[in-house]
């Protein structure tokens, strides 16, 4: 049963809703399709599933781009039903009659909607009707083919059998191929099936053939296959024995030796005696503007490109040059798939992931389908400023990402900022947790490092050198500990201390891992941090949606809360080494909805910038 049709505009005024149905939906299904869909550039989807404890839903909807209006479906999910996406349709013709952009309210289009139900539901169940009857006589005809097939063969086997020779044997499984089969089981006729080549045989079962047949290669097989398990079989009984494994040598009857700990004797808090090896300078590059140069040229020269290939296919230079002049009635999909389809080539040169690409350019497809090209405007160069405003969307974040305002919220309830960083092996979490430590100690704000990474040999180390270099505390509890139980530790020895800012450091871990994230996710559980950064390279392709999608997943499986904490921002390493391959920032956004509020571009400290969405943008598209 159809639980609500709403019709409203871009802007977000509700036109019309159906009262006859004057369901009310629980939570809010429109809102959240608005908020994770529609301006998330995934319209180009079939339906979007809204769950919540106590109701899950199914949408549907579409556009009237030249109107700018909205009609949107919803019904139970539980249900299939098969009407309304002509209810839509039919719905979007009649009410563009009778919309007037200065008009507010239609309560006489509840009729009109009555009418136009009935008559979807009707096409709905005659198409189920047609379906049934279809299906009855082509079961029917199936099985008796099926009967006809057996008789045949075993008739055929029974004739094969009863002739000499070794090839009546051979051929005894495929008479339905071969033809003319003489009683000797000899064949000197030319041999047809479903336009396989032709095959001769002579009286000594000698193949002088242009093709071989399937069938007796699957039988060679067969037996090739149960000799070898038979040999396989004889060996497996004598094994060798196994070596006895050499034990370690013990000289004078000591005790063995405890397991070797290389690590430096420190305190209990973690605090070392060591000396600064030096003092680092310099002002970091995220309090820095970057300049975006407003150069054009090489978009032209694209769009220009692109123009004469689609405009050469179809149409002459004069018909092309009116219609630039007068403007295209309505663009069509078959009108927008040639541009949208270099558009997507080229941000897979940008390294974006290709699923990330293919839905921004169906997206894309669907909010201009159907609208009117402007006077002396080209389709490619509408469709470039459509994927523009959506690349700018997406990555705009949808929230405040200004981190030394909520350190200072923090800092007034008197309770340290917790960050965690995570991430797959080898992307630089640490090196860059030490960036962020070095920017925020620019602004006079505390910071503490907590070593969690017990995993790895030398993890320990190579933080406790950064914190040497930039006189920080660091928390450390050695190797071998569970993360968990340090960083709640080193939460609780930063308040009494007095800092404002634990900057928690856990070990590299693949998102395909149970264990490992299983642990994560027990670490965020236990301590509740303030802000959970994902770490990534920018280096990776179609792997940023498998690393990302999969974390999030598996932080959401794992955790023993009803409302896990997810990646709540990423921070991109590498991207000095990637030239314009920039895509890996849009389609990690665009997977995980998180903002990317940090880049690491170098090898120091300063080395740390923010995104610059025009930019990025730009590069994409260039």
């Amino acid at each position: 049963m159809l639980e609500q049709l709403l019709i409203f505009t871009r802007g977000g005024l509700i036109l019309w809703t159906c009262k006859e149905l004057g369901n009310a939906l629980r939570g809010s299904p429109i809102d959240t399709l608005i908020r994770s869909c529609l301006l998330e550039e995934r319209s180009g989807a079939a339906s979007y599933n809204y769950d919540v404890p106590g109701a899950s839903y199914t949408l549907k909807w579409t556009f009237h781009n030249e109107l700018g209006l909205v009609f949107v479906a919803v019904y139970q999910k539980i249900l299939h039903l098969l009407y309304v996406d002509d209810l839509l349709a039919m719905v979007k013709r009649e009410f563009s009659v009778v919309y007037d952009p200065k008009r507010m309210v239609y309560d006489d289009f509840d009729e009109t909607f009555r009418q136009l139900r009935k008559e979807a539901e009707a096409r709905a169940e005659e198409m189920k009707k047609s379906k049934q009857v279809m299906a009855k006589p082509v079961s029917n005809v199936t099985k008796k083919q099926g009967q006809q097939t057996q008789k045949s063969g075993f008739d055929g086997g029974n004739r094969k059998k009863s002739g000499g020779g070794e090839s009546g044997k051979d051929s005894a499984d495929d008479d339905d191929v071969k033809t003319g089969v003489l009683e000797n089981g000899h064949s000197n006729g030319e041999v047809v099936n479903k336009g396989r080549v032709n095959l001769k045989e002579n009286g000594n079962n000698n193949a002088n053939s242009e093709a071989f047949d399937v069938n007796k290669l699957h039988k060679l097989r067969s037996k090739g296959g149960k000799k070898a398990n038979v040999v396989v079989n004889k060996v497996s009984k004598e094994e060798p024995k196994k070596k006895p494994t050499k034990k370690n040598r013990v000289w004078d009857e000591k005790p063995a030796e405890t397991k070797l700990d290389f690590t430096d004797p420190v305190s209990e808090n973690g605090d070392a005696d060591m000396a600064v090896a030096q003092v680092v300078k310099g002002e970091s590059m995220m309090d820095k503007d970057e300049i975006v140069s407003s150069d054009s040229e090489t978009e032209d020269e694209d769009e220009s490109e692109t123009d004469k290939k689609v405009d050469s296919k179809k149409k002459g230079w004069f018909t092309s040059m009116f219609q630039s002049i007068a403007g295209k009635a309505n663009l069509e999909k078959a009108d927008l798939e040639p541009a949208l389809k270099a558009l997507k080539d080229r941000l897979m040169t940008k390294n974006v992931a290709e699923e990330i690409a293919e839905k921004l350019c169906e997206s894309v497809s669907v909010s201009l389908e159907g609208k009117k090209l402007a006077s002396f405007t080209r389709i490619s160069s509408t469709v470039q400023a459509a994927m523009e405003d959506a690349l700018v969307r997406i990555l705009t974040p949808r929230r405040s990402i200004d981190i030394l305002r909520d350190v200072h919220v923090a800092k007034e309830q008197h309770k340290p900022y917790v960050v965690v960083f995570v991430g797959v092996n080898g992307v630089g979490k640490s090196t860059n947790l030490a960036k962020v430590a070095y920017w925020l100690q620019q602004h006079d704000i505390n910071v503490m490092m907590a070593a969690c990474d017990t995993f790895r040999s030398g993890a320990v180390e190579q933080l406790r050198t950064h914190a040497r270099r930039l006189q920080i505390p660091i928390f450390e509890k050695g190797y071998e500990k569970d993360p968990a139980i340090v960083a709640k530790e080193a939460i609780q020895e930063a308040t009494r201390n007095g800092s404002d800012v634990v900057l928690v450091d856990t070990a590299g871990r693949m998102q395909d891992n149970e264990p490992l994230m299983r642990a994560l996710s027990k670490l965020i559980y236990v301590n509740s941090p303030d802000l959970v950064l994902f770490v990534g390279e920018a280096l990776v392709g179609n792997d940023a949606v498998d690393q990302l999608s999969k974390f999030n997943q598996k932080l959401a499986d794992l955790s023993p809360s009803q409302s896990p904490r997810l990646i709540d921002g990423i921070l991109l390493t590498k991207f000095d080494t990637i030239d314009d391959k920039v895509g890996a920032a849009l389609s990690m956004v665009y997977i995980s909805g998180a903002p990317v509020m940090f880049i690491g571009c170098g090898q120091s400290y300063t080395d740390l910038k923010k995104l610059n969405v025009k930019a990025i943008v730009k590069t994409l598209l260039k």
